[in-house]
């Protein structure tokens, strides 16, 4: 039986597949479902969210495609010993001050700590920083001790200490979540 697929077909079906696989996406892998702090547990400070009981929460094991200029969701974290960062850092098992400007990275950029102790430039709030990448930002667990009961990050997000918002000179009163764009310094 002779096959009626045409050579230009065929030529079209290899071109949508090579431009589908040039576009980069970063769709979630799986989702967990939250669970209720237990009680004095999920530390609040710097506007953390607690997980909910029985909600589900999205993970990621990427993260939107670097680039010279990535856009990206500022946060605000204390990576200070009792603060709601909840463990020493991952890139070198140390706490940092909130005066020193430090950051974790959603996982994907993370990239299994090939960016730890490396410095990215953040811009925000027309001003910019140099900040170093010391911790990861998990986007595939949270809601556990570990996590101090915290959802997993987005995607996209760069979490920040309070050296950061204030070198961007970010109003304290709009510290919380910030659209930014960052690149490797």
């Amino acid at each position: 039986m002779k096959s009626h697929i045409s050579n230009s077909a065929v030529s079209f079906l290899i071109l949508l597949l090579l431009a589908t696989n040039l576009v980069e996406s970063c769709k979630p892998s799986g989702r967990i479902r939250g669970k209720k702090p237990p009680p004095g547990e999920c530390n609040q400070e710097n506007y953390s969210d607690c997980c909910k009981k029985g909600k589900f929460y999205k993970t990621y094991k990427c993260s939107p495609k670097v680039t010279g200029h990535t856009k990206a969701v500022l946060t605000l974290n204390s990576f200070e010993k009792g603060g709601d960062g909840a463990a020493p850092s991952e890139c070198d098992n140390q706490y940092h001050s909130d005066n020193t400007p430090v950051v974790a990275l959603s996982t994907g950029w993370f990239s299994n700590t090939q960016r730890c102790l490396q410095n990215i430039t953040i811009y925000g709030n027309g001003r910019s920083v140099n900040a170093m990448v010391v911790d990861e930002c998990d986007s595939t667990a949270g809601c556990d001790a570990d996590h101090d009961y915290q959802p997993p990050c987005p995607n996209n997000i760069v979490d920040a200490s309070k050296a950061v918002w204030k070198a961007l000179k970010v109003p304290k009163s709009d510290w919380g979540e910030l659209d930014i764009y960052w690149s490797e310094a």
